[in-house]
């Protein structure tokens, strides 16, 4: 299926449900014949399991992740390293735009332009390179107002109440 207009959407904010918000758009769009692939940065799957990246490999997404680990939370990663890995991620989305994918979703990548491992110049580019017809999707918080500006769809999801405040730590199968 081939998309006559592909917009950018941001879901960001400090609240929980950005990438849900991203894997339900991708399910939705699967579910139309949509070809659909998900590039994620700082998240390991093989240390928090992440289920919906399997889902969404049973389905036929095409799955891949970047700069999975963070400094701020690896000590043995450096800034230097992120921004390598995260600009490694940036390349493999150009050579994904020539694929005909329908849907781009990039999970977290905003975090990467957030803590500098990307400048907004970068994302911007690579968002000016995307194909007519492609959808692309990004997540993470503190979308800048530039990025926001240049997206079609913008939801800010805010925080009013969590469990981890409350000292319950995230659960699989809900938080991860």
């Amino acid at each position: 299926m081939c998309m006559k207009k592909g917009l950018i959407q941001i879901y960001t904010g400090r609240g929980k449900g950005k990438t849900t918000a991203a894997v339900g758009q991708a399910i939705r769009g699967l579910g139309h014949g949509v070809k659909v692939c998900f590039v994620y940065f700082f998240k390991v799957p093989s240390e928090h399991g992440y289920g919906e990246f399997k889902v969404l490999e049973d389905l036929g997404v095409k799955v891949r992740g970047f700069a999975k680990k963070h400094p701020d939370f690896f000590k043995e990663v450096s800034p230097e390293n992120a921004r390598e890995q995260s600009l490694k991620g940036l390349k493999f989305v150009e050579k994904i735009f020539e694929d005909s994918f329908d849907m781009v979703v990039l999970d977290e990548l905003i975090v990467a332009l957030r803590d500098e491992f990307l400048k907004e110049e970068e994302v911007l580019e690579l968002l000016e390179k995307k194909p007519e017809e492609t959808e692309v999707i990004l997540t993470g918080r503190g979308a800048t107002s530039t990025l926001m500006d240049n997206a079609d769809l913008v939801s800010k999801i805010e925080k009013v109440k969590h469990p981890y405040d409350e000292g319950i730590e995230s659960r699989e199968g809900v938080e991860f």
